[in-house]
């Protein structure tokens, strides 16, 4: 499973853009789902193709999907379990504003016990995610998949298949376009690499 970051936005580092409607990928953001498309595509082997490209259904995910789906030769499919945390009343919010908060801390330093105000838990998220990789996988058992979310589900996903509590999901980072590749296999999964950014040719199959 290749878990990608969608592309940078014109708020990405400034606000919490949750699932609000309406943004798209910014002129980086476009360039960087065209390098990740690249990089994904030498993986891509007669002996062992990508079988499907799944996007959450925001509109960022989608827009760096789909230079994926053509490098492949294949089209996204839309995965609502992969979409972005319900940030709730925080949506839209500035992150510089919202770290001034005291909740913040909580958000940092115990997110397994935090709710976003009128949103989804953390634990609710990294439940959610588990339950839309594990539809994927079991779509296409024993086949390389990617998956474009978003930095969030991401990291709870990475944090689940490492065994590490998501207390501490926070100290892994998922840049823009980073490709967080798992292996999931009869005796659980094994993590490959996170927040790679450069070439994934290291990932095919010996």
């Amino acid at each position: 499973m290749l878990l990608v970051r969608h592309g940078q936005t014109p708020t990405t580092g400034k606000v919490l853009p949750g699932r609000a409607p309406g943004l798209h990928l910014a002129d980086k953001g476009i360039e960087q789902a065209r390098a990740v498309a690249e990089r994904i595509a030498v993986l891509h082997t007669p002996e062992r193709p990508v079988a499907a490209v799944y996007a959450s259904p925001m509109e960022r995910t989608r827009e760096t999907a789909a230079p994926i789906a053509a490098a492949l030769g294949l089209r996204v499919r839309r995965a609502k379990g992969l979409v972005e945390c319900d940030f709730g009343d925080w949506t839209g919010a500035e992150l510089k504003r919202l770290a001034k908060l005291p909740e913040w801390r909580t958000v940092q330093r115990h997110p397994s016990g935090f709710r976003f105000p009128g949103g989804e838990s953390f634990l609710e998220m990294q439940a959610r995610m588990a339950s839309a990789i594990d539809a994927i996988r079991h779509e296409h058992p024993g086949r390389t998949v990617v998956a474009v979310s978003h930095a969030d589900p991401i990291k709870a996903a990475v944090a689940q298949a490492l065994g590490t509590h998501l207390d501490l999901f926070q100290r892994i980072v998922v840049s823009p376009c980073s490709v967080s590749a798992i292996l999931y296999g009869v005796d659980g999964p094994t993590v490959l690499a996170v927040n790679s950014t450069g070439d994934l040719r290291a990932l095919a199959p010996s």
